[in-house]
């Protein structure tokens, strides 16, 4: 029967099971603690300390390599895959993408800085963004960056612009808001009429004709993104009905526009309630609505690209927290355990956002108690810092134990912020058994390092190895000293 207070969370079952497709690949209990890619995290915990956002490297780039495999199964071996970086972006996150195949999509200059530090190549590299600016837009092209996607009238004479001065001609997509509405939270939904990005399908004609006219410009084609975790085909779908006909209407034998970008979304399961179709079943059936609607207007299929992110890296993450304290609290309808751990929307915004769903688990042991129902609260000053809303948990969840939330491998890092001077947890990776650092903790030195009215000498002078709040002091997780730990 579903408890009063969160009637849709589904029955407790199991509060140590870790379950199927939520929990990275391989991941496995081993004498009750949780392990990923072979390593136990509390021996992460003791190195690195907590809060930590931990990927398998194995299960990204099996993710990467399995997208790619299922879009150019169904479309052809020149499928482009773009690797969308703002669901986790660092220099090995961005080789492991480009040793899979993947093209990297970026939206900032300094996502951009990131992937060319990293030795992408220019070419390989997409650029994105509703306003990018001016600098943006030169340093882009002044890299070579291999194709921009222009999101209004204003950026195709800025891109033209700076294209002139660099004496190249820069290839450029269009994006289309497309008028699909996607089956997700509103602010996820990124192709409906009102809002921010792209142009609407009325005014693209216009817009295309005066970016023909700009000789520093080649159009290549469309592009349009309906919105992110989306589980089906129907919707994307549909939108590539409508991008092929105004695929067929602006294209012509002297103009032709050869490729087609139907973006990225693809959802993934962050509880046990989540069913997302397939990838392969996806990729069908959005190569039968392409092919169906190429034949129906008489045209070729042009060169399909995707931009998934989130589907690659968000099921390979996780991040691990130690619990501080726990308060249940006495409600009408019965009790409420609030467990209040060492992070929260400070490493992960999206339930603050947008109310994002997950999953957690004690990592550090198993246990015989009874499930009871929790809700994992961060330490942030704000009443909606709230990490996991509803959960089940062995009723005997304690001060010290080690607590997992599952799926954080996407749009975790890259919203973390320093809300409350909090200094932002490491990236961790691990594979083959070995852990290894893709992005330091920050520390306070660095936080304090910014601030302009501070004494810089003084700062210094309190190294990181004196830091009474490092969290990286080998005491600052002694699990032999908490009782709740085994």
């Amino acid at each position: 029967m579903p408890h009063p207070l969160a009637p849709q969370l589904p029955d407790a079952g199991d509060p140590n099971a870790l379950v199927e497709g939520v929990w990275p690949e391989g991941a496995e209990r081993v004498d009750g603690a949780l392990r990923v890619g072979g390593v136990d995290v509390r021996e992460i915990a003791q190195q690195h300390g907590t809060p930590f956002l931990l990927v398998d490297e194995t299960v990204v780039r099996g993710r990467a390599r399995r997208i790619r495999t299922a879009f150019e199964a169904a479309f052809g071996a020149d499928t482009d895959v773009y690797y969308a970086g703002k669901a986790l972006l660092t220099a090995d996150v961005a080789r492991w993408m480009r040793a899979e195949g993947l093209r990297i999509d970026v939206c900032t200059g300094g996502e951009l800085a990131t992937a060319l530090r990293a030795g992408i190549e220019p070419a390989a590299i997409g650029f994105h963004g509703n306003n990018k600016s001016e600098l943006e837009i030169e340093a882009g092209v002044q890299a070579g960056v291999g194709t921009f996607v222009i999101d209004s009238p204003i950026e195709a004479e800025r891109i033209a612009a700076a294209a002139t001065r660099a004496g190249r001609v820069q290839r450029v997509r269009l994006r289309i808001s497309v008028g699909v509405h996607a089956s997700t939270h509103e602010f996820l939904a990124t192709s409906h009429e009102d809002q921010k990005f792209g142009v609407p399908v009325a005014e693209a004609p216009a817009l295309v004709a005066r970016i023909r006219e700009l000789p520093s410009l080649e159009l290549v084609g469309l592009h349009t993104h309906i919105g992110s975790q989306i589980f089906d085909a129907d919707g994307f779908a549909e939108s590539a009905r409508r991008m092929l006909a105004l695929h067929a209407e602006l294209g012509a034998d002297d103009a032709p526009l050869p490729e087609l970008n139907l973006g990225g979304g693809f959802g993934i399961a962050y509880t046990a309630a989540d069913s997302p179709e397939p990838i392969e079943a996806i990729a069908d059936r959005l190569a039968d609505a392409v092919r169906t609607a190429a034949d129906e207007l008489g045209i070729a299929v042009p060169r399909i690209a995707i931009e998934p992110g989130r589907w690659i890296v968000g099921p390979a993450g996780i991040t691990v927290y130690t619990v501080g304290t726990t308060k249940p609290v006495q409600l009408g309808a019965g009790t409420r355990t609030y467990v209040s751990v060492d992070g929260g929307m400070g490493d992960n915004a999206r339930p603050a956002l947008y109310g994002a769903q997950y999953s957690a688990r004690i990592a550090s042991r198993a246990s015989t108690a009874e499930a009871a129902l929790v809700r994992v609260a961060g330490r942030h000053c704000e009443s909606g810092d709230i990490v996991v809303d509803a959960e089940w948990l062995p009723a005997d969840v304690a001060p010290g134990d080690l607590l997992a939330v599952a799926a954080t491998g996407a749009y975790c890092h890259s919203l973390a912020s320093n809300y409350n001077a909090a200094p932002r947890p490491p990236v961790l990776a691990v594979a083959d058994g070995d852990v290894r650092v893709l992005v330091r903790r920050e520390s306070i030195d660095d936080l304090l390092a910014r601030d302009a009215g501070l004494d810089a000498h003084g700062i210094d002078a309190h190294g990181l190895d004196a830091d009474p709040l490092d969290a990286r002091r080998p005491d600052a997780n002694n699990l032999d000293a908490h009782p709740g730990v085994a």
